[in-house]
C-alpha cells in the first residue's frame, strides 16, 4: 500500500505529458503533410457522408425492390466516399474518378441497380471541388471538366431514368459545378482586392513618410538659412575687427581668433546637425558624421598645413556608438588645431587605444617653445592648475572647455598638461559599455 501510495502522485503527471507528446506529433504531422491535412469542412462532409451512408444501407435493407439486399457492400462504399472527400482540395478530378470506381465496384458486388443517395451527394461535392480548383481555360480546368461529364454518365447508368431523371440529375450537377465556378472567381476577386488594399497602404505610408520628409528639409533649409547666416556674420565681423587692431593688442586679437573659430565650428556643427533633418533616406546622416573612421582625413588636412603628425592605434578597433565617435573625433580635431596655431611644435603624436572597457584618446606634441605656467593634468576638468596664465592656456582655454564637455557628456574623463622637458598632452578616456567592453 506504501508503494502504491508513493507512486500515485506521479501518475496523473503521466497525462499532461502523453496530451504534450499527442500535440508535438499531431502538429509534426500537419506540418508535413501541409496541403494534404484536410480541413474542418472536409472532415464535416466526410462524416456526413459516411453517417448518412450507413443510414441508407441499413436502415433500407430488404428483399423488395427499391431496397438494399447487400447492406454490407453498400456500407463499404458509403465509408470509401467519405475518405475521398478528405482529399478533396488536394486531388479534386482524381477523387472524382476514384469516386466513380468505387460506384462501379460497389455495383459490381450488389448485382443490383440500388441509386445510392450517398454517391449522388459525394458526386455534387467532388463536381463543386473540381470547379473551383482551376481556371476553365486551363488544361486542368478543361480535364475536371471531362471528369465532370464521366461521373454525370455513371450516374445515369444506376438506374432506368426518364428523361425528367436525366434533366434533375443534369441540374443539380449544373449548380454544382456553376457554384463551384462562382466561388473560384469570389475568391480570386478577394486576393486581388486584398492585394490592392495591400499596396494602397504601402503607398500612403509612402507618401505620409514623403511629407515628413519634404517638411523636415524645409525646416532645415530655414534653419539653415537663417542661423548660419547669422553665424557668418558675426564670425566676418569679428575678423574685420581683428584686423583693425594693432600689433600691441595681441591679447585681444587672440580673443577674437577664437571668436571667429568659434563661430566656424558652429557652422560646422549646424550643418552636420542639421543635415539629418535635409537628409531624405535616413541612412546617410550617419555617412556624413565624422568618426575615428575619417580620421586620416583630418590627419591629412593637418599635415597639409606643416605639421608633422604621426598616428597609432594600440588594440583592436571596432565599431563606435556614433556620438562616442564624433567626440573622439572632436578631441582630436580640437588638440590638433591648438597645437597647429598655438603650440609652435613641429610633431604631434596621437594614440587611440582600444581597451576592453575603455577607449583612449590622445594627442602630445613637441612644443617647441616652454611653457611658462603649466596646466597640469586634471581628471574631467582641463582648466589651470594655480591660477597659471601660459600662452598654452590662453589659447587654449575655450579649446579645454569644449573638450571636456565633450567627453564629460558620455562619462569619461579628459586630462591636459605638459610633459617633462617640453611639449603638451591631451588625453581623453571614454567608458564603453556592453559585454566585454564592446559597443
Amino acid at each position: 500500500m506504501r508503494d502504491a501510495r508513493a507512486a500515485s502522485p506521479g501518475t496523473p503527471a503521466e497525462g499532461p505529458v502523453a496530451s504534450s507528446l499527442a500535440r508535438r506529433t499531431l502538429g509534426d504531422l500537419r506540418e508535413r503533410l501541409g496541403g494534404w491535412w484536410p480541413t474542418r469542412l472536409d472532415l464535416l462532409l466526410s462524416l456526413a457522408v459516411g453517417v448518412a451512408g450507413l443510414v441508407e444501407s441499413f436502415g433500407r435493407q430488404g428483399p423488395a425492390s427499391g431496397q438494399v439486399q447487400h447492406p454490407v457492400a453498400m456500407a463499404a462504399g458509403a465509408i470509401a466516399a467519405g475518405a475521398l472527400l478528405l482529399f478533396r482540395r488536394r486531388f479534386p478530378a482524381l477523387m472524382l474518378l476514384a469516386l466513380i470506381a468505387t460506384g462501379v465496384a460497389v455495383r459490381t458486388v450488389t448485382g443490383d441497380g440500388y441509386y445510392a443517395a450517398w454517391h449522388f451527394y459525394s458526386t455534387l461535392i467532388l463536381v463543386h471541388t473540381v470547379a473551383s480548383a482551376s481556371e476553365l481555360r486551363s488544361r486542368r480546368g478543361l480535364a475536371g471538366l471531362g471528369c465532370v461529364l464521366a461521373a454525370y454518365a455513371f450516374l445515369q447508368t444506376l438506374q432506368s431514368n426518364d428523361l425528367a431523371e436525366v434533366m434533375i440529375s443534369a441540374i443539380f450537377v449544373g449548380v454544382a459545378y456553376g457554384s463551384g465556378i462562382l466561388l473560384r472567381r469570389q475568391i480570386d476577386e478577394t486576393l486581388r482586392l486584398a492585394e490592392r488594399t495591400t499596396r494602397l497602404e504601402v503607398e500612403r505610408e509612402e507618401r505620409a513618410r514623403r511629407a515628413v520628409e519634404e517638411e523636415r528639409a524645409r525646416i532645415a533649409r530655414e534653419l539653415h538659412d537663417g542661423v548660419t547666416h547669422n553665424v557668418s556674420v558675426m564670425t566676418l565681423h569679428a575678423g574685420g575687427v581683428r584686423m583693425l587692431l594693432g600689433d600691441d593688442r595681441e591679447r585681444e586679437r587672440d580673443m577674437l581668433i577664437g571668436v571667429e573659430r568659434a563661430g566656424r565650428d558652429a557652422i560646422e556643427e549646424l550643418q552636420l546637425m542639421l543635415g539629418v533633418l535635409r537628409d531624405y533616406g535616413g541612412s546617410r546622416p550617419e555617412a556624413h558624421r565624422p568618426g575615428l573612421d575619417r580620421l586620416d582625413e583630418l590627419l591629412a588636412q593637418v599635415r597639409e598645413a606643416g605639421l608633422d603628425v604621426r598616428l597609432r592605434t594600440d588594440g583592436e578597433p571596432r565599431p563606435l556608438p556614433p556620438g562616442l565617435g564624433l567626440s573622439a573625433y572632436r578631441v582630436i580635431q580640437e588638440a590638433l588645431t591648438n597645437v597647429r596655431k598655438h603650440a609652435r611644435a613641429a610633431r604631434a603624436d596621437v594614440v587611440i587605444g582600444y581597451g576592453p572597457a575603455e577607449l583612449v584618446v590622445e594627442v602630445v606634441d613637441d612644443g617647441a617653445a616652454p611653457v611658462l605656467d603649466a596646466v597640469a593634468p586634471t581628471a574631467g576638468g582641463g582648466g589651470p592648475a594655480g591660477g597659471g596664465h601660459g600662452p598654452r592656456q590662453a589659447a587654449g582655454g575655450h579649446g579645454l572647455i569644449g573638450m571636456r564637455e565633450r567627453v564629460t557628456m558620455h562619462g569619461g574623463e579628459l586630462s591636459a598638461g605638459p610633459v617633462p622637458g617640453r611639449g603638451y598632452r591631451v588625453a581623453a578616456r571614454f567608458p564603453l559599455s556592453g559585454p566585454s567592453g564592446t559597443c
